[in-house]
Formats: C-alpha cells, structure tokens, sequence
C-alpha cells in the first residue's frame, strides 16, 4: 500500500502542530500539508488534484474561525472522489454531524497516539480495501464509558430496531444508537445489509441458515434466530439465490 498523503486543519498553531508532528511520525504517513482554516484548506485540495496527487485524507478541527470544520467537512463529501475525513476536536457533541459526513473517525483532544494511529489505520484500510459485497463501508458514532467510538458497518452482523433508536450487533457486543432503522437500511444498502423484518436488518454475509416451516420463516445469524415477515421473504430468498450461485464454483 502506498503512504497516505493528508492535510492537517487547525485554526490553533499549537494545536496544529502538534497534530502534523504526530501525523509524520507515522510510517503509513507520506506527507503531511497544513492549513490554519477551511478556505485555506479548500485551495490546498484543489491544488493536489489539479497536481494529480489528491489528498488521502482530511484531519479537521471543527470549531475554527470563517469555514467551520462540519461546513468544510459537507463540501468535501460532495467531491467527486472526495477525501477521507477524521474530525479532531475537543467538543463531543458533533458526533452525529461526523456520521452524516461519513466521517472515518472522530477524535478527541488532547489526541491519544494510540487513538490517532487507529483513525489512520481505517483510513488506510478505507483507501485500500474495497467493503464486502462490493459496497461501500460506512461508519457510526456510539458512546462507550464517555467516550465516542465509531463502529463500521463491515462489523456490524444484524441491527434491532428499539422504538427511535437502534441497537448494533457486533461479534464484540451491542451498541445502542439513536438513529431509526429505516435510516440505517437505505444508508447501508451498498454495505450489503437487507432489511428482513420491521425490527431486524441483516447483514447478508452473516446469514448462516434459512428456514422455513408452516409459512414461517426464520434466518440465523451468527448463532441468533431472527424472525423473517412474510412481506420480505421472497426478496431475502432472491438474495441469498444470487449469493449461492456467484459463489458456485465453475
């Protein structure tokens, strides 16, 4: 995999510095730009593409002076190939902001080395590997001890809807996020995730067995029996078909 060319955002030179420092110390790091606020920033990005060597990713401060971070942040996710964005910034309470952005992670100061070595490491991986299925990988913020986490889509085996908010499965644990579920089934559609019942959306990979019996239709899914609505049984049959035979040897 080749480095990882980022630019660094922070309207606080310390802040920046520190930053930039951390980030070359990094060896999946090849080169590190800076800018001190999003207007600057802008003009440093078209630049590298108008150089053919666009940038990997953004690392971006939010509360800065002019072009805030998530104003910044919404105009590089309209680029045609945009950016990985990772947020850096000492208020918590955009988190919900970096998930409509597709942020890659979000990071609070002072940044942890060992926090910041793991948001480069789901850029890497972003940049490199496509997600399963084909899809596009997406991410999610959750609160753990205080502490906001983001988990990706690719982790994630079913969702259970719980009134307004959704709960996350993962082979580690659940997390319980205020997002409805009819929100994360058109989100995460190309992510390969099928929507199997009113209360349950599946990751298709994960689907172990299908049974049907009496007109009723179950899945398993990593070991939990999920109930399968009547309404979409023949299109999760269709799917799982489709599956079998594109992995059908020649």
């Amino acid at each position: 995999m080749a480095q990882l060319r980022v630019l660094a955002v922070d309207d606080e030179l310390p802040a920046l510095e520190d930053l930039s420092y951390l980030l070359r110390a990094d060896p999946r790091i090849g080169e590190v730009a800076t800018a001190r606020d999003g207007a600057q920033a802008l003009r440093l990005l078209d630049r590298a593409i108008a150089d053919g060597r666009p940038i990997d990713a953004v690392f971006l401060d939010i509360r800065m002076r002019g072009l805030d971070g998530v104003v910044l942040g919404r105009l590089l996710s309209q680029f045609a190939n945009p950016p990985r964005v990772v947020f850096v910034t000492a208020y918590e309470e955009h988190a919900v902001d970096a998930f409509e952005i597709k942020a890659e992670d979000y990071l609070l100061k002072p940044v942890r080395p060992e926090r910041l070595s793991e948001a480069i490491r789901r850029v890497a991986v972003s940049a490199d590997v496509p997600a399963a299925d084909g899809g596009e990988s997406d991410t999610i913020p959750v609160e753990l001890g205080g502490v906001t986490r983001f988990v990706s889509s690719a982790d994630v085996i079913y969702v259970e809807a719980q009134g307004d908010y959704a709960r996350l499965h993962t082979a580690a644990g659940s997390h319980l996020v205020r997002i409805p579920l009819a929100t994360l089934e058109e989100r995460w559609a190309p992510a390969g995730f099928l929507r199997v019942h009113r209360s349950h959306l599946v990751a298709v990979k994960h689907i172990d067995e299908l049974h049907i019996d009496s007109g009723r239709c179950t899945v398993r899914v990593a070991g939990t029996e999920i109930p399968v609505s009547r309404r979409h049984t023949r299109e999760l049959r269709d799917v799982l078909v489709r599956r079998a035979r594109k992995g059908r040897p020649e």
